[in-house]
């Protein structure tokens, strides 16, 4: 135990210095891809909160990205209040929190596939006003995101000219660090949820309600936070969303979103950040890099053709669908699981050394010791 801890500021330290390089030799498609897939880590890591760890099953999480992305766009822009752009992306996600607070008390009682149906309303219900809610929303065409500013410094291209050992860093460039400092920031607070108190709590909520309500944990205050929590989580992912799109449509925020993220917490593996993170990038990037390799790839037709092949979103769904088959059958813990199994196997092997072997010698057995007789008188 005690020679596996220093490692860990290292090895992220490590971690953290190779995800600042990409922006200095990957172009612009490649950023995107990845800002898409650090947004939906980020949500992906609040329904795995909620799901995994609570054992809440819901398929509104799309509704809440929407409330972060169209929260930030009306409280930053015109027609809106016009606040600066980092107090509207902070209230943005507090309002994606109000939201699910206003939902928890229907989470704190209903659970199961009846919560399930509970929130899949609630992304029907989201759907239509953002269609119907014109001045706020901007309809069906939607509305442009205003770029994000902090100070003086804009997350955009030429706001101001910024160069970087001689790479000029645009938009994507500048966003990227922001989505690395909100995923640490994601990272580091889930970690120490799952590790705290009211983390066990949820553990113990999800595992046994019954069992939890006998060691003092209050059932229905648990499971309206974990909601909440989840809530704020996707807020801050459609926050990241919308300054990656720059323009937002309702058709983005639907049911199919919400199964997309379902997705990526059984991929990666209920209840882990990590597994989260990962199934997160799996589903988010399957579907741009189809797109960019269509006429490379067969069977898969190129955006906006109509030969009757498939496209690349549905290809990338019956392959994700493919997956989650698979890891359901053969790793019920995900992705996460199955790594954490390789490599427990990987050290088991490496401890026990080259002579333990199918072909090693077996060693002679101990020889017990002599126990002197005793004389009886």
């Amino acid at each position: 135990m005690s020679d596996r801890r220093p490692r860990t500021p290292v090895r992220t330290l490590l971690i953290a210095l190779v995800l600042c390089v990409p922006p200095f030799y990957l172009d612009a498609f490649w950023l995107r891809v990845g800002l898409f897939s650090v947004a939906a880590a980020i949500g992906a890591v609040g329904l795995s909160l909620l799901s995994g760890t609570a054992g809440q099953l819901s398929l509104g999480h799309a509704f809440f990205l929407a409330v972060g992305a169209y929260g930030y766009t009306w409280l930053a822009g015109e027609p809106g209040p016009g606040l600066p752009t980092a107090v509207a992306a902070v209230l943005a996600v507090l309002l994606a929190g109000a939201a699910g607070g206003l939902f928890s008390p229907v989470a704190g009682r209903v659970r199961g596939i009846y919560l399930g149906v509970a929130t899949l309303a609630l992304v029907f219900l989201g759907h239509h006003v953002l269609l119907t809610a014109d001045s706020v929303t901007g309809g069906f065409n939607g509305r442009s995101v205003p770029p994000l500013r902090l100070g003086g410094f804009g997350f955009t291209a030429g706001e101001p000219e910024l160069t970087v050992l001689g790479v000029p860093f645009g938009a994507e460039e500048r966003l990227w660090y922001l989505a690395l400092a909100l995923l640490g920031l994601t990272w580091f607070t889930a970690r120490g949820l799952l590790r705290s108190r009211p983390g066990r709590a949820l553990t113990a909520l999800r595992d046994s309600e019954t069992a939890a309500a006998v060691l003092g944990v209050d059932v229905a205050r648990h499971r309206a936070a974990a909601f909440v929590v989840s809530s704020m989580y996707a807020g801050t992912a459609g926050v990241l969303l919308a300054l990656a799109f720059r323009r937002i449509v309702p058709d983005y925020f639907s049911l199919a979103l919400s199964v997309d993220y379902l997705a990526m917490i059984v991929l990666g593996g209920l209840g882990s950040v990590a597994g989260a993170t990962a199934g997160a990038v799996f589903v988010t990037a399957l579907p741009l890099l189809l797109s960019r390799y269509a006429d490379q790839l067969p069977l898969v037709a190129a955006p906006g053709t109509a030969d009757g092949a498939v496209g690349p979103t549905e290809a990338a769904r019956f392959l994700y669908g493919a997956a989650v088959v698979v890891v359901l059958l053969h790793a019920p813990d995900g992705l996460h699981g199955l790594t954490r199994r390789l490599r427990d196997r990987f050290r088991a092997a490496r401890r026990s050394g080259p002579g333990s072997g199918p072909h090693a010698r077996p060693s002679a057995p101990p020889i017990a010791p002599v126990r002197p007789e005793e004389h009886t008188p």
